[in-house]
């Protein structure tokens, strides 16, 4: 029988499926931890549909870290929708929906502390992903925080989207809604905001973090990844700010050790 000789691409394709796979795991057992201390929306809505996906919050202990997730961090200077030094030694990622109360909850309580504590002093970089999951509105969102980015103002977009508990799916994310968001927020442009909303860059940006979400095996929001450590959830702002000390003391000791 004669052999066939592997592709050059084979062995590379055969190792990211391994890391997929093993970074998958990874975010599956901290659903499974998480799952414990499952909460559905505080706002105590009873139209949602079966199936739909629930954040999770709660004192679940993070999953340990994966170097395959490590490197998802951007780390691109110029991203507008990332705080902090792109040279950090700790980076969060959050997979957030700009409709989902549990995100606005770590906006709102947890995120102020860990910009004070961590990001002002250059441990900690936190990069947002777009992860819309509850329909029209959310992906509306999306793309209305991606094009307030274009005009540095994501941050700016993301405190007014994020400052009060606002009802999902009512007509608070609609076209008029966004724009006075983002008069808001100080962007300036109005008219280049509703133009870079309504382009296909805005899309594919947005479309780009939901297949690196979906890939992973993110189903619900908020989801976090500190330097490869995924939280899941709303948790308390003390199980955060224990992962950003321990990344940075690792990052700290293999700087040490030239690694």
């Amino acid at each position: 029988m004669t052999g066939s000789t592997p592709s050059p691409s084979a062995a590379p394709a055969r190792r990211s499926r391994r890391r997929t796979a093993g970074a998958v795991a990874v975010l599956v057992a901290a659903a499974v931890t998480a799952a414990f201390a499952l909460t559905l929306d505080d706002s105590g809505d009873r139209n949602e549909k079966a199936g739909e996906p629930a954040a999770v919050t709660g004192s679940a202990d993070p999953a340990p870290a994966d170097e395959s997730l490590s490197a998802l961090a951007r780390r691109e200077a110029s991203d507008p929708l990332a705080v902090g030094p792109a040279d950090a030694p700790v980076v969060l990622i959050e997979y957030s929906d700009f409709q989902c109360p549990f995100c606005g909850q770590f906006a709102r309580t947890t995120e102020p502390e860990l910009l004070r504590s961590y990001v002002e002093k250059g441990i900690l970089r936190i990069e947002w992903r777009n992860f819309p999951i509850f329909g029209e509105e959310s992906e509306r969102a999306a793309l209305a925080g991606w094009a307030a980015g274009q005009q540095q103002k994501f941050w700016e977009f993301h405190e007014v989207a994020y400052g009060k508990p606002r009802e999902r799916n009512t007509g608070e994310f609609d076209a008029e809604h966004l724009v006075a968001m983002a008069r808001e927020a100080g962007v300036a442009d109005i008219e280049r905001f509703q133009g870079d909303l309504a382009s296909d860059r805005a899309r594919d940006a947005v479309l780009k973090d939901q297949q690196e979400g979906y890939h992973l095996g993110v189903t619900s929001t908020p989801a976090f990844l500190v330097n490869g450590r995924p939280i899941l959830g709303a948790q308390p702002t003390d199980t955060f700010k224990s992962a950003v000390e321990k990344a940075a003391q690792a990052a700290k000791t293999a700087k040490a050790a030239g690694r």
